[in-house]
């Protein structure tokens, strides 16, 4: 059984952390979101959002995109490699439901995966 827990160690929690991410990232796109990834040392994934009030006004609707986004990433950790990864808030992210929020993600984490191993490989 894989450790499913999401504890501080998997989170991107300093400015440099988060400026090393966008130092010539792999980046995967949605018009709902973007997610820009890069490897790290550790071993394991980390992960950063980016959800402006700009684009999501309520912190119910920000509080909300983090807390799928979240799940999905504590779920799937095992198949994004040692990677730190951003994710950035559009504005129309707030027009999926929960089903639509999650298969998204599912979907960008299985694309960044296969980048990442694709770029690896050469």
């Amino acid at each position: 059984m894989t450790n499913e827990k999401f504890t501080r160690e998997y989170r991107l929690l300093t400015p440099e952390s988060f400026d090393n991410v966008f130092n010539k990232p792999i980046k995967v796109s949605s018009p709902f979101l973007t997610i820009l990834a890069k490897k790290n040392s550790l071993g394991y994934p980390r992960v950063g959002f980016i959800v402006s009030k700009k684009n999501l006004k309520r912190a119910v609707w920000r509080n909300r995109f983090k807390r799928i986004v979240r799940e999905n990433f504590r779920k799937n950790k095992h198949i994004l490699d040692d990677l730190d990864l951003v994710i950035i808030a559009k504005f129309k992210v707030r027009e999926l439901s929960n089903e639509e929020l999650t298969i998204l993600v599912s979907k960008l984490w299985n694309t960044i995966s296969h980048r990442y191993k694709k770029s690896v490989a050469f």
